[in-house]
């Protein structure tokens, strides 16, 4: 259960354009731990939170404790994705405009253990569920090797907590988004695998100790 103390929002319309810079800060700030190792700056964030500003059925969900932005989660339809998300889908036997797309969660590290990786994840399905026309959830999540240097000691991977969601991992189905990692000169390409949940699919179960 979400801690009574923290707000979510779910976001759409012009209050969504309003808080692309809260959210293009959050994604600065917390996508530059293992496993995305992002050196963001303004120029990438405004090229890609172009795809929630341009489609009208596009959300953010924001966690707010008082006036501060903590978290904020994001979906679009997949046939407002960028290219990257949506090629791979028509070679795999599904119509990528069948498929809702879930970009990002972003959450501060004080803020996590609370339950709000799963409000995240239950405002974006129930948004899909009202535009209808989908038979899918999908996200897609970077690829490091398992003996990565970089990789914390501390590191909880989150697959676990995304199959308690429902969600599968489907190898076969990935593409390459390209970003500058800390200590690059430039972008270059990172791996990227798709996991899917039918809509309709229910949640399992959580355990006890959650990674949200």
């Amino acid at each position: 259960m979400t801690a009574p103390d923290i707000k979510i929002s779910p976001i759409t319309g012009p209050e969504l354009i309003e808080n692309l810079p809260a959210l293009a800060a959050l994604r600065i700030a917390v996508f530059r731990e293992y496993p995305y190792l992002y050196d963001g700056d303004s120029k990438y964030e405004m090229r890609y939170l172009r795809t929630y500003s341009e489609s009208p059925d596009s959300i953010i969900v924001l966690a707010t404790d008082g006036d501060q932005v903590i978290g904020a989660s994001t979906a679009v339809p997949m046939r407002h994705a960028p290219e990257e998300a949506r090629e791979p889908f028509d070679g795999f036997g599904i119509d990528p405009d069948r498929v809702f797309y879930l970009g990002e969660s972003v959450l501060y590290p004080q803020y996590r253990g609370r339950g709000i990786g799963s409000r995240f994840f239950e405002e974006r399905e129930r948004h899909a569920e009202r535009i209808g026309g989908f038979d899918y959830y999908a996200f897609c999540a970077v690829e490091r090797a398992q003996d990565d240097p970089r990789r914390p000691i501390d590191y909880r991977s989150l697959h676990a907590f995304w199959q308690r969601r429902g969600y599968d991992r489907e190898p076969q189905l990935y593409t390459c988004f390209n970003w500058r990692e800390i200590g690059e000169a430039q972008e270059s390409s990172k791996p990227m695998v798709f996991w899917l949940k039918p809509v309709g699919a229910n949640a399992a179960s959580p355990a006890p100790e959650s990674a949200d």
